[in-house]
């Protein structure tokens, strides 16, 4: 598959439309790397060092539901415009969004967009690295921002809450699929995050994120997605909910199930970090 057949302005574009529009007036690319605490890295440090030209930062912890005592929750949608006028995008521009991280967190920024009813936004299939790797243009200058009216319509089907995904867990209408390693996801190996027990929702399905990606960290073709879906045990014709560890990864399976055609899919936003918290919810360890 060439990469001209697979570039979709509302879902994963490759380097080469990037570079093919990257001078579009109304083009806006945001830089939304984040990476899991232990490793360290500080990501707006990253940014200011080297970014695709133009690139704003978007802050996953900063730009989130401050009232949650969970982690990068979904933001209201009158911080998300306040803050999207503010980093000069608004009504009107095609977004880009990308990352420099082993989680893929760009896809929970495209997510957070669609959230907010704002569909010209797509991933740059294989980030940061496959742009480097290509010798394309990098900058450290921050970009020029002018203020620009946003309108957003939030899209509640699009996110799930702990009610909500407990009831698909008993009743098995919605398929849950958990994008963590298998390790995590059967139980043997504790939760990063302390204090949480391990293994996973009951009744989900497991398939780690990187499945769905190729080794240089792009996404698969259409049709191995499905394959890769189905050999988790994924019925394609069905809804599903997408979870994780805190809502990064999981925004990985959903761009994936875009990618591949399906259409009627949700992320649970606390995902395990709250799901693991609470000791009155059922907990299933082993495999799916």
């Amino acid at each position: 598959m060439s990469d001209t057949a697979k570039d979709d302005p509302q879902v994963l574009v490759s380097t080469g439309w990037l570079a093919d529009h990257i001078k579009d007036p109304d083009l806006r690319i945001i830089d939304a790397s984040w990476h899991m605490p232990a490793l360290g890295r500080d990501a707006r440090a990253e940014y200011e060092q080297a970014h695709i030209p133009g690139a704003r930062f978007f802050d996953i912890d900063e730009i989130a539901d401050k009232r949650s005592g969970l982690p990068h929750m979904a933001p209201q949608p009158e911080m998300f415009i306040s803050r999207m006028r503010a980093m000069g995008i608004g009504d009107g521009h095609q977004v880009v969004v990308y990352d420099n991280s082993d989680v893929r967190s760009a896809a929970r920024v495209w997510w957070t967009f669609r959230l907010m009813g704002k569909n010209d936004v797509a991933v740059l299939d294989g980030g940061f690295q496959k742009w480097q790797a290509e010798g394309r243009e990098v900058e450290d200058m921050p970009p020029i921002l002018r203020d620009r009216h946003m309108t957003v319509q939030r899209q509640a089907h699009l996110v799930r809450d702990v009610t909500q995904v407990a009831a698909a867990s008993k009743l098995g209408d919605y398929q849950i699929i958990d994008a963590r390693s298998p390790e995590r996801f059967r139980g043997d190996v504790p939760e990063p995050r302390p204090g949480l027990r391990s293994g996973h929702i009951p009744g989900a399905r497991n398939l780690p994120f990187g499945q769905v990606l190729n080794a240089d960290g792009t996404m698969k073709s259409p049709d191995e997605l499905r394959a890769a879906f189905q050999a988790a045990g994924v019925d394609l014709t069905r809804p599903a909910i997408t979870t994780c560890g805190s809502g990064i990864t999981a925004a990985v399976l959903l761009l994936a199930l875009e990618r591949a055609g399906h259409r009627d899919h949700s992320l649970y936003d606390g995902s395990w970090t709250e799901w693991g918290s609470f000791d009155d919810l059922k907990i299933a360890t082993g495999d799916a």
